[in-house]
């Protein structure tokens, strides 16, 4: 944005806390640049504590390096393709830095992924290297086939631990039999220690960062099908400075960040590993989500920056123990993947002091966005405001040219130095989603007179769970291949705490008796754990149009319907209500890292409109 921005054009400056420039004089450097200054300037400061622990800036930077020069003798070349399966751990932290000094480009890997998922992405990206946890070796194992991953070096979290905890870690696993035996050859399949053992290093130039791929990070589309979103080092670099920004005065203090978003996402990879290390923060990371581990985590290290979720913060204050617990060292909460209820938000301001600053990213910016300001005017529902030279916009859904003014209701596009390079190998979406410079993310969303976003709805039908986005589509083929079902649809039913909850309607084939048992166990076998339906309902029929095409809306509008009116029952003392068809499931079930408020992706059936084709899949 230029010296002539108009308050008009752009009414959000005028929003800005005092000290956030509308443009940001950005470093043009590599990503792991931030890594090395830390470790010039602050060596001995602690970048990572998990359990007894400890690994400083120096430090760090020294194993990333050593890390770097062993794929190199493994074969990793620069532009390679790298597969990290794991969960947050200090090896995740480590194996991403060695990785970028080796020239490489990181594909994060969800450990959670079933078999078309994970076969999916690794061909899609063409990655020949691994770095996976021991405990997702067995799913390896009999994918090895169909994986073409060239090279495996698997890692036990006994190997996060320092002694006494890896040898008690390793003792306990031996007798509970958990302890998976992998099957190292020293060729194909290999120890961490093959990647951290030496003092050779390697830390490989980056001479143009604009360009240079630094990341591909995987998200979905209208089909379920993933698409690799280029992330370069300067998007990645120039989103990670606007967090600095935007966030003004943190770099002038010592933070500790509550590392509990998974950093197979760009959101927990961004908020929660990046932008501490330019900080020169100490992180914590969690690779799962037990409320009392976070609980007692806050209690013994008192962190000052929790990124995370409403269904996480939510969850926390819904502990019987919470009140045992002093959370007043949490001084900012920075929320994604849905709105937060105002009344929740100031409740856990009360235990903790903090309040909860909202925003909104997606995968193909980086991913962040839009921000509340962290000083200035927080509007409940809202996104916040666009982040230095970003712009936003709200434009009709009909062509998708033609501006909107405040308070009317269109497509969300936006334009800025953190949007991705484009799609992996898909030249086609990339032209549908990228034009003229601006991303069409696929929100239906408004603006108010301050430069406030609100958004609204989604075109597609994506459904936000425990902050995941999870494509009904991959959950209806799946049904589909169940010999007993004959047409199958999936919707996402709103839930109190959740967001949304996932419900399956069937109609089974004529003569048969199916259960719900049945279509549980059958997507368990094939569909990562929070994909799963919570909710299973069987029908003669389903609402169609005149083409034959499933009504996905009509029955969400159904659901909605039933919720109201059972509200209403509620609230009159009626027995029954919302209780006889939402499922309270159990947070601990399915993965608690937050998607950004970004995952939003938009409502309209495919083919109903220009609009329509537009597919930025992840917001997180």
């Amino acid at each position: 944005m230029s010296e002539q921005t108009t308050s008009y054009a752009f009414p959000w400056l005028a929003h800005y806390d005092e000290n956030v420039p509308a443009s940001v004089n950005y470093e043009n450097i590599p990503l792991f640049a931030f890594l090395d200054r830390a470790a010039e300037t602050t060596p001995k400061r602690t970048a990572v504590i998990f359990r007894n622990m400890r690994i400083s800036y120096g430090k760090l930077r020294f194993m990333a390096e050593v890390l770097a020069a062993n794929l190199r003798r493994q074969g990793v070349q620069p532009g390679d393709r790298v597969s990290v399966m794991m969960p947050n751990l200090p090896q995740t932290i480590i194996a991403f830095w060695g990785i970028l000094k080796a020239g490489g480009v990181v594909v994060m890997t969800n450990p959670l992924y079933m078999e078309k998922e994970l076969v999916h992405q690794i061909e899609d990206s063409g990655a020949q290297y691994m770095i996976a946890l021991d405990l997702v070796w067995p799913k390896l194992e009999k994918l090895r086939d169909k994986l073409g991953i060239r090279k495996y070096f698997i890692t036990r979290i006994s190997e996060s631990l320092k002694f006494p905890l890896n040898f008690l870690y390793t003792l306990k696993a031996k007798r509970e039999g958990s302890l998976r035996p992998i099957p190292f050859d020293g060729n194909t399949v290999l120890p961490w220690s093959a990647l951290t053992s030496g003092k050779e290093t390697l830390s490989v130039p980056v001479d143009n960062p604009a360009e240079q791929l630094a990341l591909l990070q995987y998200t979905g589309g209208t089909t379920g099908i993933a698409k690799g979103v280029m992330l370069t080092h300067r998007n990645l670099t120039v989103n990670v400075q606007q967090c600095a920004a935007m966030l003004h005065g943190l770099e002038s203090e010592t933070h500790t960040f509550l590392g509990l978003l998974p950093y197979f996402h760009v959101f927990g990879l961004t908020v929660c590993l990046a932008f501490p290390t330019l900080l020169r923060a100490t992180v914590i990371p969690f690779p799962r989500y037990v409320p009392k581990d976070v609980l007692d985590g806050i209690a013994k290290y008192k962190p000052t920056i929790f990124p995370g979720a409403p269904s996480v913060y939510i969850s926390l204050m819904q502990q019987k123990e919470i009140g045992k617990y002093d959370l007043t060292c949490i001084r900012y909460c920075i929320s994604g993947s849905s709105p937060m209820p105002v009344e929740q938000m100031k409740n856990f301001a009360k235990l903790t002091g903090a309040n909860i600053i909202e925003g909104f990213g997606l995968t193909e910016a980086s991913p962040v966005t839009h921000l509340n300001p962290i000083n200035g005017q927080h509007k409940a529902g809202s996104i916040g405001v666009p982040f230095p030279d970003t712009e936003a916009r709200i434009v009709d859904m009909e062509v998708g040219s033609v501006p909107l003014p405040p308070g009317k209701i269109g497509e969300l596009v936006i334009r800025g130095p953190q949007i991705m390079r484009g799609y992996w190998n898909r030249p086609d979406e990339t032209a549908s989603t990228l034009r003229n410079g601006w991303l069409y993310t696929g929100d239906i969303a408004t603006m108010d007179d301050d430069g406030y976003f609100f958004i609204v709805d989604r075109k597609k039908d994506m459904i936000i769970v425990g902050g995941y986005n999870v494509y009904p589509r991959e959950i209806d083929e799946v049904l589909y291949e169940h010999p007993k079902v004959q047409e199958a649809v999936t919707v996402g039913v709103p839930h109190p705490t959740r967001g949304e909850i996932i419900k399956v309607y069937i109609v089974p084939k004529p003569g048969e008796k199916l259960t719900k048992g049945e279509i549980m166990s059958h997507c368990r076998e094939q569909l990562a754990n929070y994909k799963v339906p919570k909710q299973v309902e069987f029908r003669e029929e389903l609402p169609k149009t005149i083409v034959g095409k499933v009504l996905r809306r009509a029955l969400r509008a159904e659901e909605e319907q039933r919720i109201s009116d059972a509200a209403q029952a509620d609230n009159a003392g009626e027995a029954g209500g919302m209780a006889n068809f939402l499922v309270q499931d159990d947070l601990a079930d399915a993965p608690a890292s937050s998607r950004w408020q970004q995952e939003r992706e938009t409502a309209s059936e495919p083919g109903t409109s220009t609009a329509d084709k537009n597919d930025p899949s992840d917001k997180n």
